[in-house]
């Protein structure tokens, strides 16, 4: 989020309890928006969750949290809202209770429904039974058991329904608490005084004329709703259980090294320096690095890399990994919420409580929905029992009205977006790809172009020196003054220079003087002389030939070349050779497949950028741009009208990361450029670069099914519940289908979201 780009503005997560749809979600984000110090709200039905922004000197968490109990709901979250350790236990286990205390309410109704039904229904069903369901209290313990189904089991409806009328609001309590309560009243007025109704129409389920009850479809409304209600809650954890599989990838203990003496540890008493060891089969417990031993580690839960990673001494481990063949021993370098496990967490958090632009349509959408469906209720009824001439008129009048409160489901509507987005961001980091927004996974699907960075991103970023050319000094001599010039640089070719020079055991001076021209070299004085190593255009500028030197067969076989030059003479050339990655050639090929354009932006030289390049597969090179003209590289590609990633690793990248309208970080890259990048791809393999853009379609794909199947079951099952087909065939929805099919119908889409899960890349 930009707001906390303004360093005096903190993040929340808050756990919500109490939702029943898309409406409530909406009001618990509209009365936080509009809380004093609160920059930015968004609550998201389906992670049922809420981010909110705010200034620390206005209000804090817990005002908050007063502020949604304030409006009939309730949160989660820990006092200071920065224990998320505590907040994902808390969550998950009033998941768990949820899903119990719903199956509890279920199984009650259940019980109490079948014999209503029995008894209302059974005759219809089993001829055979209705001479033994035909007696004078029928009626009455119809009344008895329906009545204890709407107070015990769906009392939360009717408690739900007149808490949002206090606030002058309706959500789908209400439909669903208008819809039972018109059918119970009208029954009871029934049994209570038939001779008012006289004869309702001609026939009953017992063969007398009599008006009609239907306390069977009260009582199994609140069954059939609450029967989804346990599907919805069960999915829905299966939805979000790949945050929590991510949680227990970390042991709860460790074993930890003092004075000599082993002793195991809860992982929160871990402090920063702890020597902690690893036995073969055991889970590395916080991040670190090796300090003895060595080993494999398999990394694949936590970057999607399939292959194990030898780790020995001075390398870095991750907490949530696995050791697989030799044991080891390790210094704690990050804990708590700093570790690499913490922070893929919060990243996925992050981006699906955050929400999609497509999502605007549905919110918009959902909150008028229960309004309208109000009205259209109302109209249904007025319209059949005072308009129509059929005797039966006031018994159409009453189930099309309670057909089309109970049918209509402002739920599928709000879980069509963000339940994609939770499985979508879910099943991405499980691929090693974190997805830092909701706007990043939904824009990448859009894009029509990719930008690669060249040093770092295509290749290894590792380069190291392979050619040598001297004149006038030997080659030692020249290197170690390249490298004693380049001793305060922190370029990876300046490095690369140091390594060869340390390799010879060459003995290096510190400059007095260090002067770096961005994106062309140094200029340095070492021991009382000029030196100045760099490109082609940095000797130019200085005046200073380079002719003489041949380096287009260096160029051409994608060695990079930097001269050398001694108080105004070029004393020679260094080629520096940086390796292609493995899977640069097919991951660009995908990306062609997926009909994108793709294009490499470096700093290097002409010949050296169409070397690499036609070695991968890429038409298009832009050459010699210095780190500030990248992003206007990219800002220039945009108002062409394209939809631009743009994909790479250094601080040198950040702005251009930042201009993209996606920007993909590698996993190994510097920080500044991961949180300049929407996407962040933690193994480092390119491939994740045509994944993540696969995934993204996939999962817009996948919303945009659920948005058609919401939107088109609303607007087909509204009109056929109001009795649209009633006049042609005779045929009125019954209420019982009309709670069957809402029930389902948010199911199915929840259902449709989990598909994403199961996504494969197109390798």
């Amino acid at each position: 989020m930009n707001e906390l780009n303004n360093l005096d503005l903190q993040r929340a997560e808050l756990s919500l309890l109490g939702l029943h749809c898309a409406g409530c979600a909406g009001t618990v984000e509209k009365a936080l928006a509009a809380a004093p110090g609160v920059s930015r709200a968004d609550a998201n039905f389906a992670t049922k969750r809420a981010a909110v922004v705010y200034d620390p000197h206005q209000t804090g968490v817990e005002n908050l949290r007063e502020v949604i109990r304030r409006e009939g709901y309730d949160s989660l979250a820990p006092d200071d809202g920065s224990d998320s350790e505590a907040l994902e236990s808390a969550e998950l286990q009033a998941q768990v209770d949820e899903e119990k205390r719903l199956r509890g309410r279920f199984l009650l109704a259940a019980i109490l429904t079948a014999p209503v039904v029995l008894l209302a229904m059974g005759g219809h069903l089993i001829p055979a039974l209705s001479p033994y369901l035909d007696f004078s209290l029928r009626k009455w313990i119809e009344l008895v058991l329906t009545t204890l189904v709407l107070t015990s089991a769906g009392r939360e409806f009717f408690t739900g329904a007149w808490t949002a009328a206090k606030r002058f609001r309706a959500d789908m309590n209400t439909l669903v608490a208008l819809g039972t309560f018109a059918a119970w009243s009208y029954s009871v007025a029934v049994t209570l005084i038939p001779d008012l109704f006289g004869v309702a129409h001609g026939g009953s389920h017992a063969g007398h004329h009599a008006p009609m009850v239907y306390f069977e479809a009260a009582a199994a409304i609140i069954t059939l709703i609450l029967a989804g209600r346990v599907l919805e809650a069960r999915v829905r954890r299966k939805a979000g259980g790949a945050i929590h599989a991510l949680a227990e990838l970390q042991p709860r203990n460790a074993r930890v090294e003092k004075d000599g003496k082993e002793s195991d540890v809860p992982i929160g008493q871990l402090v920063v320096g702890d020597m902690v060891w690893v036995r073969p089969g055991e889970k590395v417990p916080v991040d670190g690095e090796v300090a003895e031993g060595k080993s494999t580690v398999d990394e694949s839960m936590l970057t999607g890399e399939s292959f194990p990673v030898f780790k020995t001494v001075g390398d870095p481990v991750i907490g949530g990994t696995v050791n697989l063949t030799g044991a080891f021993r390790f210094r704690v370098t990050k804990v708590g919420k700093d570790t690499a496990l913490r922070q893929i967490m919060r990243i996925v958090q992050e981006a699906q409580a955050g929400k999609a632009p497509i999502q605007r349509l549905a919110d918009q959408v959902a909150s008028w929905f229960v309004p309208v469906v109000l009205i259209i209720a109302i109209v249904t009824f007025c319209g059949w029992n005072f308009f129509s001439h059929d005797p039966n008129r006031l018994t159409i009048a009453l189930t099309t009205a309670v057909s089309v409160l109970i049918i209509a489901c402002p739920c599928a509507l709000g879980l069509a977006t963000p339940t994609a987005i939770m499985v979508g961001t879910a099943r991405g980091a499980q691929l090693g790809i974190l997805y830092r927004s909701a706007q990043a996974l939904e824009t990448a699907h859009n894009l029509t172009s990719v930008v690669f960075d060249k040093t770092g991103t295509l290749t290894e970023g590792h380069p190291r020196v392979t050619q040598i050319h001297a004149q006038m000094i030997s080659e030692n001599e020249m290197l170690g003054l390249a490298a004693s010039a380049e001793f305060g640089s922190e370029h990876r070719l300046a490095g690369a220079i140091l390594r060869e020079a340390e390799a010879r055991s060459l003995q290096l001076v510190r400059p007095s003087e260090f002067h770096s021209v961005s994106g062309h070299g140094v200029v340095a004085t070492v021991g009382g002389k000029r030196i100045t190593v760099g490109n082609e255009r940095l000797m130019r500028e200085n005046g200073l030939s380079i002719d003489e030197l041949s380096h287009g067969e260096w160029s051409a076989r994608g060695a990079t070349p930097v001269f050398v030059a001694l108080d105004g003479e070029v004393v020679g050339l260094l080629g520096l050779t940086d390796p292609i990655k493995p899977g640069a050639a097919d991951t660009v090929e995908r990306l062609l497949g997926l009909g994108l354009h793709v294009t490499m932006l470096t700093g290097d030289n002409h010949a050296t950028a169409h070397s690499v390049a036609s070695q991968i597969g890429i038409q298009s090179v832009v050459a010699e741009v210095l780190p500030d003209a990248k992003s206007e590289m990219i800002a220039g590609m945009k108002k062409g009208g394209g939809v631009v990633c743009m994909v790479g690793d250094g601080i040198n990248d950040a702005p251009a990361l930042a201009e993209a309208d996606v920007g993909i970080a590698m996993g190994r890259g510097t920080d500044i450029a991961m949180n300049a990048a929407g996407i962040v791809l933690i193994s480092g393999d390119l491939q994740g670069v045509a994944t993540a853009i696969e995934l993204s379609r996939a999962t817009v794909r996948n919303i945009r099914q659920n948005l058609f199947f919401a939107f088109f079951y609303n607007v087909l099952s509204i009109p056929v519940a109001a009795g649209a087909l009633y006049p042609f065939t005779g045929w009125l929805l019954n209420p019982m289908i009309a709670s069957a099919a809402m029930a389902l119908s948010s199911v199915s889409v929840l259902m449709n979201a989990l598909r994403l899960r199961s996504f494969q890349t197109g390798r």
